[in-house]
């Protein structure tokens, strides 16, 4: 239980701490403007008022003008604040809901000749999903995915490991699982002892390496490459630029190839490789969006604002990427606003 407050809090401190920001600036205002008005000097304008209403102060403006009899004979406020305060209400509920969504894509291809069904996982932080990380083990092997991908991130520089470990505990042995690493695993200094945790469950890392797999005889080849940060941190995998080269020769076969790269914004990087699908994550979906407006978020590490490549589906000519907002919550000190945290599922499908 204290975990789960814990993780409420810290996740909208900022959030609230903007909230009383302004909702001080929105009592300062109303005063002055009732001051103002018995003085019979300057007024704060009406339309200035309702922007900081609109802005977050409605509230503490609705009460303070209760208060001190201000303007409650104007239906401009003594309607129009309560009817941006439910508005507000109703934005704040499903602006900030984390609930867990799992989202589907379909890829058809002419190298598959059954279904097969791929689970994304990204950008864990090691946040809490419920007590034994059930909500998140359940959506993921609800699906039943042939494979699964854990595509960086997974562990955090900050949070301890535990949740992560319940994660993998859950998911082990119910489908074969590859994984990369994300540039915090490197920030923490511990990649390695993340890859070793992994590979204590059977789990196979990729760094600059491929495997191949038949399922329902379909042949796929999983190639990964670790984040560049491993360029920079204590690791024992060779540096990133050697895992590129070392895999431009993973494309020459005839089996469907999927590259598992933490980085979207390098995909310039990835092309060359000749990938059938990319899997990625890192921008969280561009922390901030207003859907069918801002679909990548407002914000995206290592892109800056307004991030091109944020989340969804990207077609190349030969190559589609396909990015995870990930399931980062507590972990990030600005909260997530209409982007709720995802798992990722692609059917390939018989072209």
């Amino acid at each position: 239980m204290y975990n789960f407050l814990y993780a409420c809090i810290s996740d909208t401190l900022p959030l609230y701490i903007y909230l009383a920001a302004v909702s001080l600036f929105a009592v300062i205002l109303t005063v002055r403007d009732k001051n103002a008005a018995i003085k019979q000097k300057r007024r704060i304008k009406e339309r200035t008022l309702l922007i900081v209403s609109v802005l977050g102060g409605s509230v503490a403006m609705l009460i303070t003008m209760l208060i001190t009899h201000h303007k409650t004979k104007h239906l401009k406020f003594m309607v129009g604040i309560p009817v941006i305060i439910v508005l507000q209400v109703i934005i704040f509920i499903f602006a900030l809901d984390t609930s867990l969504s799992v989202n589907h894509y379909t890829i058809n291809t002419p190298k598959i000749d059954a279904p097969v069904k791929l689970a994304l996982v990204a950008d864990l932080h090691s946040c809490d999903y419920g007590k034994g990380q059930k909500k998140l083990i359940n959506a993921v092997l609800n699906e039943r995915p042939d494979i699964i991908f854990l595509v960086g991130d997974i562990f955090d520089d900050d949070l301890p490991p535990d949740n992560t470990i319940e994660f993998i505990e859950g998911i082990a042995g119910k489908a074969p699982c590859y994984y990369v690493s994300g540039n915090h695993e490197f920030w923490s200094s511990k990649a390695d002892k993340f890859k070793d945790i992994i590979l204590s469950y059977g789990i196979e890392v990729l760094e600059g390496t491929y495997a191949d797999i038949e399922l329902k005889g379909q042949k796929i080849r999983i190639c990964g490459i670790d984040d560049p940060a491993t360029n920079s941190y204590p690791s024992r995998a060779i540096r990133y630029a050697d895992q590129l080269r070392n895999l431009k020769e993973a494309a020459t076969t005839e089996a469907y190839t999927i590259l598992l790269a933490h980085r979207p914004e390098l995909i310039e990087e990835y092309l060359p490789l000749n990938m059938d699908l990319v899997l990625s994550a890192h921008a969280h979906g561009g922390q901030w969006r207003i859907p069918f407006v801002l679909e990548h978020g407002l914000f995206g590490p290592h892109q800056g604002w307004f991030p091109e490549y944020g989340n969804g589906v990207f077609l190349f000519d030969n190559t589609t990427m396909i990015i995870s907002r990930g399931l980062a919550k507590e972990s990030t000190p600005i909260p997530r606003i209409f982007n709720r945290p995802e798992i990722v599922i692609i059917t390939l499908e018989p072209k």
